[in-house]
């Protein structure tokens, strides 16, 4: 077995092969979907074509919340909700850490 599976493997504590694979895979299809509605919807509010820079700078802020949406979609899709509820909680975690007192 590849090194790099164990590794991963132990990083997010899953409990087989299969687990690493799927949630690769949920990875791999949330990133896909992310990529493939932005030109829709930038073709939906640009129809001449012209995109200014603050539409890909507000793209690109307001895609984390909904990326974030569709890892929790496809996670429950691939019956792996919980490891991603997790996942999510430490990624918000690191991302807003609490106030000391």
């Amino acid at each position: 077995m590849a090194q790099w599976i164990e590794k991963l493997k132990k990083r997010w504590n899953l409990k087989s092969t299969t687990q690493v694979v799927i949630v690769l895979i949920v990875f791999a299809c949330t990133g896909t979907t992310v990529l493939l509605i932005k030109r829709p919807l930038f073709a939906y509010w640009f129809p001449d074509g012209e995109k200014p820079l603050w539409a890909s700078i507000t793209y690109f802020i307001l895609i984390l919340p909904v990326y974030n949406v569709f890892l929790l979609f496809y996670g429950f899709i691939f019956g792996q909700f919980k490891f991603f509820w997790e996942f999510e909680k430490k990624f918000f975690k690191r991302f807003f850490p609490k106030q000391k007192e």
